[in-house]
């Protein structure tokens, strides 16, 4: 091999040379990034009503509490681990972090050298008809970039923020997947409420309407208390219909969550319990603040603007010189004999600077290009948190008042239980009239329905309050601050 370049540099101008190496290589483009204000407010609205009386806990920051510590029905927290293990969505999630982890990888490796090993022969006529022959074997370099201006490490920094809203985002899926899984979970037991109080409705307007036929016939009744009598028991099968029809979609759509049927062991719970049993513990609320440390949807929506800042550097740095460098060291011969004998070593060295001088204004549009980026990323974070604070504040002012229509539930259903057994006397002892007896029947009915499903609204608030909040995420590899690989 030919040395292109050689040593014999004095010792102080080749340590003026690296010293100038080393501060160009550590020069960054890429802007300083500072985190956008949150435009929220300091505090949940009013019509939140965060506190309940004497309670003090919403006005102070509190840790995000584990799903395990807050679903503790042993049938629900076997669900969630199944959905966890089998369902698609999650598991997409999921190899998306490998994809970025990947990408990442390759990132970090452009900021090493790649070394190869290399041989090389060749055999070819000569203007005498002789046979040229040539041999080489040794370590090569190639296109080596000399990152002066910070550009590979801005890419680095790209695809290290790429990766981690990748992780925020595969949190993300996972807390909504246990509280969707957790939702119709007492969505079906809401059914099976609602389908007991029906059939045993049915049930009775069938017979209360054998009885109204039988006076008809003797004529202790009218065609007007018959139809009425109809109308009850046909306004029950109606409401069975649907309820059986809304049990089967409930059904379906948590087998599509789980990834797989519904087990026997715990179809079969769904008869044993209800929702008064399933009750959940109040989640606290916190601050506002609290949404940006809890919400992996936000920390995503960060990453990515962290991402987008670090792509103006590499548009930066693509305006000033790229400086290549292509190496190699080895053993070079004639003869194929004489490969790695003394006096056949040898070593090359050819650096390559490009320094862009017209490209059509391709690299002022690149950088435009990163800077509409970023804003569009600051936009999109500032619209996460809006989204995250309302979504809680919302669900803080329907927990307020669902308490408050569940105690009324309770309330109406006993006295509309109370009048419909004290209008059944009057009936039996010819005081009510056939019309006072439809009306009780119909008014305890709705009041069945109705307290099943503001029990059901207050527990699935319960839920979304703690989906909103943040809680949830088991999987600590998610939650790594800085996961950085090593090359």
């Amino acid at each position: 091999m030919n040395n292109q370049i050689k040593t014999g540099l004095p010792a102080l101008q080749r340590a003026v040379v690296l010293t100038a190496i080393t501060l160009l290589a550590g020069c960054s483009l890429m802007p300083t990034y500072e985190r956008p204000t949150a435009p929220i407010a300091s505090q949940w609205p009013a019509s939140a009503a965060v506190n309940a009386p004497g309670d003090t806990t919403g006005a102070q920051s509190v840790p995000a509490l584990a799903w395990q510590d807050y679903f503790t029905d042993p049938t629900l927290r076997q669900l969630i681990d199944t959905a966890l293990v089998h369902n698609r969505d999650l598991k997409v999630a999921i190899l998306n972090i490998e994809l970025a982890r990947a990408q990442l990888g390759i990132r970090q490796a452009d900021q090493w050298p790649t070394v190869n090993a290399a041989a090389l022969g060749s055999r070819s006529p000569n203007s005498d008809g002789d046979i040229k022959s040539a041999y080489s074997a040794g370590l090569t370099v190639t296109a080596y970039e000399i990152d002066f201006f910070g550009r590979v490490a801005s890419l680095k920094e790209q695809a290290l923020a790429q990766y981690l809203a990748s992780a925020e985002a595969s949190q993300s899926a996972q807390i909504s997947l246990i509280a969707t899984v957790a939702q119709i979970w007492m969505n079906l037991l809401a059914d099976e409420e609602l389908l007991a109080v029906s059939n045993q409705t049915l049930a009775s307007r069938d017979e209360s309407l054998k009885l109204v036929e039988l006076r008809v016939k003797h004529g202790a009744a009218s065609d007007f208390e018959l139809r009425g009598a109809q109308t009850l028991r046909e306004r029950a099968r109606l409401v069975l219909a649907l309820q059986l029809r809304q049990r089967a979609l409930d059904e379906n759509a948590l087998e599509l969550l789980l990834g797989q049927p519904l087990d026997e062991a715990s179809r079969a719970q769904l008869t044993l319990r209800n929702l008064s049993q399933s009750s959940l513990p109040e989640v606290p609320a916190g601050l506002p603040s609290d949404l940006l440390v809890r919400r992996p949807d936000v920390r995503q929506a960060e990453q990515l603007l962290i991402a987008s800042n670090a792509n103006i550097g590499a548009a930066r740095a693509a305006f000033f010189p790229r400086i290549s460098l292509t190496a190699g060291a080895g053993s070079a011969s004639t003869e194929l004999a004489g490969l790695f004998k003394n006096g056949s070593w040898g070593w090359t060295l050819a650096p390559q600077l490009v320094l862009p001088i017209f490209d059509a204004g391709r690299n002022q549009a690149n950088l435009d290009a990163a800077r509409a980026s970023r804003a569009i990323a600051v936009a999109q974070y500032e619209k996460t948190i809006q989204g995250a604070f309302r979504e809680v504040a919302d669900a803080l002012a329907s927990r307020a008042t669902l308490k408050q229509q569940l105690q009324a539930s309770q309330a109406l259903l006993e006295v509309e239980e109370a009048r419909n057994t004290l209008t059944q006397l009057r009936l039996d002892n010819g005081v009510a009239s056939q019309l006072e007896w439809l009306d009780a029947k119909r008014s305890l009915f709705a009041s069945q329905l109705e307290m099943v499903q503001t029990r059901l609204a207050y527990q699935q608030n319960q839920i979304a309050l703690f989906k909103t909040l943040g809680g949830g995420a088991s999987d600590p590899a998610l939650q790594t601050e800085n996961p950085e690989i090593k090359p």
